[in-house]
């Protein structure tokens, strides 16, 4: 019986026999010191941080590069700390998946300590109040998702939180980014030490998002001291690019532990509905690029593999890989693999008809536009993906999840690239075939029905009651004349917030719509239309 906490771990030889790597230092010290001289505070406790920041953080402690551990932060639901981690004694499991179908099990023991953000829990604040006026402390980082750092709704409007935020001050702030402004205002009043917030969400300049902020906050409380020192070099906003693909658990993987005798591997839904389990399962693959704009200093991650660089750089790798290289792959995999009826992204890569396509989106129409970074080769960078992730059998990602909020998603997956068409002088986004059938499966899978006519769920989007009211009046089967498509859908494909472009004004309103006809015409349409874009005869 394996137990997974630190009276459990005291039978290391029970562990090891079973193939699981366990923490080669002295963890105990490493708590020590970190209370003593804490030097990374990471907002964000779920499945990436665990994957890989805490990941990265044990291999520099096991080599002997670093003394300090990780100290996690759970700011959106609080039942993460207090039934994931604390339960386990702040320990966790890695169980990476690797294409060629070898696990590798790891006990991560790199966090020193779980925290929680809770301005109304006075021993838990003024604990991270503590921490941010240390001076040894170099680097906040934060995975709380795009959404984390939005101050407005999706009306623009501020949202109540911060808005009572604002008004308050930072003595017992509510909101996310206000907990953290307060947090940083500790650490202004202490003296004002370096210090760099690193956002490493899967977003766009997400660290100019966190700045912004960050900063709003200090303007709504009109001290101009604060808002200087955060404008000042000795507060840095890093950009950077993470990519790491870690799937909620899955019970393959559950039922995998529990035959070498782990106990307690019980997932527990919180009352926010998120899904947590002891172990986090991982593909073996990983980047994470990081502007180098440290003020107080930084642990040399890059032995971790870490990759830093300036921030043009950080930019071009960032737009290589949303705009280019993975997501509009994993977008394209998801529409129409909900469409046809997939439950696993590595079950796509077998279906010869989704290849094609995302092969095209990619290699044909996105590599001539993508801008080489230096530090990854755009090429090789797909070549992975098609060749090695997205088939890894073992990795148990679902199209369904990667679905969630596509309309957050195409402006960048797929406007940007129609931009770069439309800028160059020797290329036309008319010429454009793979990336409008993306689109145009999009609104068919809108429909809510499936390639055998049969309905299915949509993902969770928080456009879903503006856009699929344009789809609402189609039938499967029954295709109206071009000019009635074309005048339903109009209105949403003139839409730039929602495709990055106004696809009337860069011609391909009319390929869109063509497609869409094509995708309506009945059972097993998406289909036949997928087969012929491999063969224009059919």
């Amino acid at each position: 019986m394996l137990v997974l906490n630190e009276q459990g771990l005291k039978d290391r030889a029970a562990w090891e026999k079973k193939g699981y790597s366990l923490p080669r230092f002295d963890r105990a010290a490493m708590i020590r010191h970190t209370r003593e001289c804490p030097v990374w505070v990471h907002f964000g406790a779920g499945n990436i941080c665990r994957a890989f920041q805490c990941n990265a953080v044990q291999r520099m402690l096991n080599e002997g590069r670093m003394q300090s551990g990780l100290i996690v932060v759970e700011g959106f639901d609080y039942e993460i700390v207090e039934k994931g981690y604390r339960p386990c004694d702040d320990y966790s499991l890695l169980v990476t998946l690797r294409s060629d179908g070898s696990v590798e099990k790891t006990v991560i023991g790199s966090i020193a300590e779980s925290c929680i953000l809770d301005s109304a829990n006075e021993k838990e604040f003024s604990h991270l109040k503590d921490l941010f006026r240390h001076p040894s402390l170099q680097m906040v980082s934060f995975t709380i998702t795009e959404k984390g750092y939005s101050l407005v709704n999706a009306q623009g409007d501020t949202l109540p939180a911060v808005a009572r935020d604002f008004a308050d001050g930072p003595a017992q702030p509510v909101s996310y980014i206000g907990k953290v402004a307060s947090l940083l205002y500790a650490r202004y009043q202490a003296g004002g030490a370096p210090i760099a917030m690193v956002s490493m969400d899967n977003c766009s300049h997400n660290g100019e998002k966190l700045r912004g902020a960050v900063t709003a906050f200090a303007r709504a409380w009109r001290d101009g001291g604060f808002l200087q020192y955060l404008e000042s070099e000795r507060v840095s906003f890093p950009w950077t690019m993470i990519d790491k693909i870690t799937p909620r658990p899955d019970p393959s993987v559950e039922a995998l532990l529990r035959e070498d005798g782990l106990q307690g591997l019980e997932p527990v839904i919180t009352g926010k509905n998120t899904y947590i389990a002891p172990f986090v399962n991982a593909e073996e693959s990983e980047y994470l690029v990081i502007e180098d704009d440290f003020p107080n200093g930084r642990p040399a991650l890059e032995d971790a593999g870490f990759i830093f660089t300036d921030r043009d750089t950080v930019n071009r790798v960032e737009r290589m890989k949303v705009c280019t290289c993975l997501n509009p792959l994993h977008t394209a995999l998801a529409v129409y693999g909900c469409l046809l009826g997939y439950t696993r992204i590595s079950e796509e890569m077998k279906d010869p008809d989704l290849v094609n396509l995302i092969r095209r989106v990619g290699y044909t129409e996105g590599l001539p536009v993508v801008t080489d970074p230096g530090v990854i080769d755009p090429k090789s960078f797909i070549d992975t993906v098609v060749s090695v992730r997205l088939p890894n059998p073992f990795m148990p990602d679902a199209p369904q999840r990667i679905a969630t909020d596509t309309s957050q998603k195409l402006a960048i997956r797929f406007g940007e690239t129609i931009k770069a068409y439309q800028a160059s002088d020797a290329l036309d986004p008319r010429q454009l075939q793979a990336i409008p059938l993306v689109l145009a499966g999009w609104l068919r899978y809108l429909m809510a029905v499936d390639d055998r006519g049969q309905p299915f769920a949509l993902s969770s989007d928080p456009l879903l009651d503006t856009v699929c009211p344009f789809v609402a009046d189609f039938r499967l089967g029954d295709v109206p004349e071009q000019a009635v498509i074309r005048e339903k859908l109009l209105p949403l494909l003139q839409n730039a917030a929602v495709f990055g472009v106004d696809l009337t004004r860069v011609g391909l309103a009319d390929t869109v719509c063509a497609d869409f006809a094509k995708l309506i015409a009945g059972p097993g349409a998406v289909r036949r239309t997928l087969k012929a874009q491999a063969d224009p005869s059919m």
